[in-house]
């Protein structure tokens, strides 16, 4: 039998060990339980060192956005010292299992030290670390917006809360064969927001075109948050330059802030200069940035 490894995160812990257990009672589901971004992403790349990868994440749409009751620290199971993974043993009398040890993974708690990850920037990083693990967003009410900015993230599927068990299975088994999963109530509403960002980006993407190569590298260096003084001495520039060039940039795409110009590269796809190459080490692939 071929197993399904899941891993469910939410930092509201009944809801979180509920899930996991009743996912678990599943003959095929072998589940865990991160209480955090961080954590879950340490979760990830521990199984991964030992050859036991997930298959599906479900994330809460609100991660990270509800403090720790009792003082706890952010990223642990609110309110406890546990471990932010926790094993989820399964019922007595529930399907038999000859790993009957392999229902979930246990990791010490770190959490605190890599500071909250929301859900939609989680999805972003694992589908970044790890290509081959679905992400399903659980979302405690339909929102169009976030839906849509959740599958741009990366997602194959958003999932209210409240539904059944055996749907919740269903998209599970639905991502693993490369589906999309959406509510029929959303997809209108989704497919609006996404034709809306497709051409907010069609137009950022005519603007960046407008600029020269060396603006352009001029603009990775704004993504990646170098100031003038850093822009200057990783190309070889003098402040001077830089500035005229940066200048230039915001001109052409016609904003007024660095930060205006940050969003609208973002929005076209432009990502920062890689700052562990050497200085002026800039790429363009294929007359687009690397």
């Amino acid at each position: 039998m071929v197993r399904i490894r899941v891993l469910v995160v939410d930092d509201h812990r009944i809801f979180a060990e509920s899930l996991a257990a009743a996912l678990a009672a599943e003959p095929d589901v072998d589940v865990a339980a991160a209480g955090s971004g961080p954590a879950a992403l340490r979760c990830l790349e521990r199984a991964a060192a030992e050859g036991r990868t997930f298959d599906v994440m479900l994330i809460d749409a609100d991660l990270g956005t509800a403090p720790a009751p009792g003082g706890g620290a952010p990223g642990g199971m609110p309110g406890t010292g546990l471990p932010v993974h926790a094993q989820i043993p399964r019922q007595p009398g529930a399907h038999s299992d000859p790993h009957p040890h392999a229902v979930a993974v246990a990791v010490p708690d770190g959490a605190g030290r890599d500071g909250p990850v929301d859900g939609i920037s989680l999805v972003v990083g694992v589908r970044s670390g790890h290509p081959t693990v679905r992400a399903v967003v659980l979302a405690e009410k339909d929102d169009p917006r976030r839906a849509a900015l959740a599958l741009q993230a990366g997602a194959t599927g958003w999932v209210a809360k409240d539904c059944s068990l055996q749907r919740l299975l269903a998209v599970i088994r639905g991502v693993l064969r490369d589906e999309t999963h959406l509510p029929p109530a959303l997809l209108t509403g989704v497919l609006r927001e996404l034709t809306a960002a497709r051409r907010h980006r069609t137009e950022s993407e005519r603007l960046v075109e407008s600029l020269t190569p060396r603006e352009r590298e001029v603009l990775r260096c704004m993504v990646a948050g170098l100031g003038r003084k850093a822009v200057a001495e990783r190309l070889f520039l003098s402040p001077h330059t830089v500035r005229t060039h940066m200048q230039n940039v915001l001109g052409k795409l016609g904003v007024h802030s660095t930060l205006a110009a940050v969003a609208l590269a973002r929005r076209a796809g432009v990502g920062p200069a890689d700052l562990s190459a050497g200085a002026g080490d800039v790429v363009e692939r294929g007359g687009q940035l690397a």
